[in-house]
């Protein structure tokens, strides 16, 4: 199972980079086997499109080291990952990113409105993208700031750093992470054309009353 999972985080690294998300050896991913609650992340400084199996490292949820081959070291990040993990037994996949978008309204700490009902399959409590607390990278002060923002939304931004989407697995984690620099570049779009002013968005009640139609009526 641990080798699936590798496989996982090689091929959604070297995605990330190859669609400019991240830089070559920045940004981190990582997914959580639910039988032995190990984590699987990319390890530091390493170009996602020289990853092999052998460079993933493996850790324990407090942690420790549990392999790591050709003297690889886990991501920098990887506490921030635990932490996520460790606050939401629902979540399985991290993948943190500092995609241009999403990275520039960080760089602002400023969250992001609910402005398209597409946002509501992104887990949000308070209908809105929040913004963690700056800390300092690699620090167990940043993993912590992460509790509050991934308890409300299944993507949030870093204060002066990155973006970061999770999920039921890393593909699906992933996936918000895209969702979340789409969502980013809309709003940056809507505010210019706007000369700044800001949009309607959507409240919290308007997404959770939406249920999935128990049947498709095709003539209404």
């Amino acid at each position: 199972m641990l080798e699936e999972l590798k496989n996982n985080v090689i091929r959604i690294s070297k995605d990330a980079q190859l669609k400019g998300l991240c830089q070559p050896g920045s940004g981190n991913f990582s997914e959580k086997d639910r039988e032995t609650g190990y984590v699987v992340v990319t390890p530091a400084t390493v170009d996602r499109m020289k990853l092999t199996t052998d460079d993933i490292v493996v850790v324990d949820l407090d942690g420790n080291i549990i392999e790591a081959k050709n003297d690889r070291r886990p991501s920098s990040e990887t506490m921030m990952h635990l932490q996520i993990y460790k606050t939401r037994d629902d979540i399985n996949g991290v993948a943190h990113t500092h995609s241009k978008y999403a990275t520039s309204f960080a760089v602002l700490g400023k969250e992001i409105p609910a402005i398209v009902y597409e946002l509501a399959a992104m887990g949000l409590k308070e209908a809105r993208i929040p913004v963690a607390p700056f800390a300092t990278p690699g620090t167990p002060e940043l993993a912590k700031t992460v509790i509050e923002s991934c308890k409300i939304s299944n993507a949030f931004l870093m204060e002066k750093h990155g973006a970061v989407g999770i999920g039921e697995d890393l593909e699906k984690a992933y996936l918000n992470m895209q969702y979340l620099e789409d969502i980013a570049h809309i709003y940056f779009n809507v505010l210019m054309i706007n000369n700044g002013k800001e949009p309607d968005s959507f409240k919290q009640e308007d997404f959770d009353i939406w249920k999935y139609p128990e049947k498709l009526d095709l003539e209404g």
